[in-house]
């Protein structure tokens, strides 16, 4: 491929990348138990030769192919060659069930499908009924595949190999496909990103490549990231937070993207490549701080002592310790023992002994949760973000950082607060708008060309940084008028081990209640640890030792709602513990894992009807979605569980 002119597309950035780094490593994949390098310059000559084998295959300008799987190098190298032949890549959430998939695919109207392996490969085919602008699926993972009809469906490496014997053969199609890139326009869509379809059927958020550069050059210079830094590519690759910090920022700075084994080799991978920089929603943050947790428990009595002291030492000086305010001696000698104790060995056993920068976004994460690893010092900072801006609407400065704020406007972008509370934003990655949908996009903008993001928020007088409230939809008041704020409330529950996912309820109620998860994971350990016998996440759920264990974390939130004057009044008074996990398969979760309240609302019906008309227990019989894609129903009988409410008093004894 030829040089351009300016980097405003992905393939130029791609070139100058080959030839300023041409041997630093710019892929790493680790298949087999073993990792392997693909330097800048191998990734061009590759992407290259793929080009022309998509090419070959049919694949045009404007047309869509669509990426269904995990976080491999060749899938990446698909958008990249898509993008060299100015053809449109969509990536698809590998764990979409047929019918999710066969809706982005057609509303797509992708042409090539580029699957990971023999499970996406059969659930593209189970709907290609539906799908009659479908040419051809290439795959990566040939084991299994060997028998089915490879007129339509080819190994990607056949594709590429293909290519590059075409390019040697052909000096025209080498010049085609470089005039391609020199002619590539900034203006033009880069991207399809679906969004996960909260509140209702996913949207497609086009992105174009100067758009996605432009906002990606702003945020790399605000955190100083470089072709020497790693990132571990594992996020979904249909989210918009992959595809900026694995693919864009990638192309950007020339960092190295190393992708994992597998989903469940992720925590080993992190270890091995120790990453430099790291997004992850709360969730995630949620689970490891879980895991932690489980395993202090097994630990010995001294050890546990060790770990609650230097804990409790990290809580009053490690935010100062890492942002550099005075600290006094003795504390500082205190915090400077923990973290030759406690702090960097925790940091080496989740794989960020190396992180310089770490952010959480996706959505609000917990005061205390987040509190937790800035005290052992990791420089975990807040983004505010959406799909429509291709990420970062705000970030947190170093050494400005509060757990209540997702910080001021990321450079560059402008936001405002309308009138209705709303918050509003113009940015770099702005959306060109949404794929054949004109109605939705004029719906998402103002008539002075701002995005409208459908969050409750406002500036923090003091610092100036932004604070989201809920989403304003979302946001309420009860009978008496006290604010309910269910994200908040929710986000409080799920600091403790114990309680793995929350749904609250209570607007335009007298009360709020309830309906809890329990972390599968943190309860079975407590299970076994205290003896006691269960045959299913239903039984386990709805024991009794269980309920008491899940009441005292509940108790715990009230207490420290009831020191806050504006929420005081919305602690939890009866809540439940359901029969089953949220699932995205039963679509209870969005493919982000971002609660649909509306259909959980509807479908749980019975269950809030109990919280509120003063039952104890609850029948409920709910169809549920096998990994095989076979449906069954669970039948439970639901207990419903009690709270007292805590008086401002009681709140301040217990804080003394």
């Amino acid at each position: 491929m030829a040089g351009g002119g300016s980097f405003d597309t992905f393939p130029k950035l791609l070139l100058r990348n080959a030839a300023q780094l041409g041997t630093r490593p710019a892929y790493r994949h680790k298949d087999l138990g073993i990792w392997q390098s693909w330097t800048w310059a191998q990734v061009a000559g590759v992407v290259r030769a793929y080009a022309a084998g998509l090419h070959r295959l049919g694949l045009r300008p404007g047309d869509t192919i669509a990426v269904v799987g995990s976080n491999r190098p060749k899938l990446y190298w698909t958008m990249m060659a898509a993008q060299v032949l100015r053809a449109i890549p969509v990536p698809v959430y590998a764990d979409a069930v047929a019918d999710e998939l066969a809706f982005v695919l057609a509303h797509a109207e992708a042409k090539l499908v580029a699957a990971q392996d023999q499970e996406q490969v059969d659930k593209v085919l189970s709907v290609s009924d539906r799908l009659p602008q479908l040419d051809k699926i290439v795959y990566d993972e040939r084991r299994g595949l060997e028998g089915y009809d490879h007129d339509r469906s080819i190994a990607i490496d056949d594709v590429i190999e293909d290519g590059r014997a075409a390019l040697a053969a052909d000096a025209a199609l080498g010049e085609r496909i470089d005039e391609l890139v020199r002619t590539g326009d900034g203006s033009d869509v880069a991207v399809i990103l679906y969004t996960s379809g909260t509140t209702g059927a996913p949207k497609g958020v086009m992105v174009s490549s100067r758009g996605g550069i432009d906002a990606a050059i702003d945020t790399t210079r605000f955190d100083r990231l470089t072709d020497q830094d790693v990132v571990l590519a594992y996020l979904p690759l249909a989210w918009a937070g992959d595809h900026y910090v694995s693919y864009v920022q990638g192309l950007v700075t020339g960092y190295c993207m190393a992708c994992p084994e597998s989903r469940d080799t992720i925590e080993q991978d992190r270890h091995e490549i120790g990453p430099t920089f790291y997004l992850a929603p709360p969730r995630i943050f949620e689970a490891m701080l879980t895991r932690l947790m489980v395993r202090m428990e097994d630990a010995a009595p001294i050890k546990r002592r060790m770990f609650n002291y230097f804990l409790d030492v990290g809580r009053r000086y490690g935010e100062q310790v890492l942002t550099g305010r005075p600290v006094p001696l003795s504390g500082r000698l205190l915090y400077a023992l923990g973290r030759w104790l406690v702090y960097e060995p925790l940091k080496n056993v989740l794989g960020m002994s190396r992180l310089r920068v770490a952010y959480t976004g996706g959505e609000a994460i917990g005061p205390d949760l987040f509190a937790f690893y800035r005290s052992i010092g990791l420089n975990l900072k807040q983004l505010y973000g959406q799909t429509e801006a291709f990420l970062y609407v705000t970030c947190q400065p170093d050494g400005q950082i509060y757990s209540d704020t997702v910080g001021p406007p990321a450079p560059n972008v402008d936001i405002r607060i309308a009138e209705s509370g709303e918050v509003q934003f113009r940015s770099p990655g702005m959306f060109l708008g949404y794929f054949k949908d004109q109605a939705k996009t004029a719906e998402a903008m103002t008539s002075d060309g701002y995005v409208r993001t459908g969050d409750a928020g406002f500036f923090d007088e003091k610092t100036g940084h932004l604070k989201i409230i809920d989403r304003a939809k979302d946001v309420g008041r009860l009978a008496d008028g006290t604010m309910f704020a269910p994200k908040y409330l929710e986000n409080k529950l799920k600091f403790y081990p114990n309680i793995k996912e929350a749904i609250t309820f209570g607007d335009s109620r007298d009360f709020v209640c309830a309906m809890l998860n329990i972390d599968p994971v943190a309860v079975a350990n407590w299970a076994e640890r205290n003896n006691v016998a269960y045959g299913s996440y239903h039984e386990l759920a709805g024991h009794p030792l269980v309920y008491d264990m899940v009441a005292k974390d509940v108790a715990a939130v009230n207490r420290s709602l009831a020191a806050e004057k504006l929420l005081a009044g919305a602690q939890i008074r009866r809540f439940l513990i359901l029969h089953k996990e949220l699932d995205a398969d039963d679509g209870e979760l969005t493919r982000t894992q971002k609660v649909r309240r509306r259909f959980i609302a509807e479908r749980y019906a019975s269950l809030i009807t109990a919280l509120y008309n003063g039952a104890q227990d609850a029948d409920i019989s709910t169809e549920v979605t096998f990994e095989d894609g076979r449906k069954g129903t669970i039948a439970a009988r639901v207990k419903v569980r009690d709270m007292q409410v805590v008086g401002p008093a009681e709140a301040l004894g217990r804080a003394a």
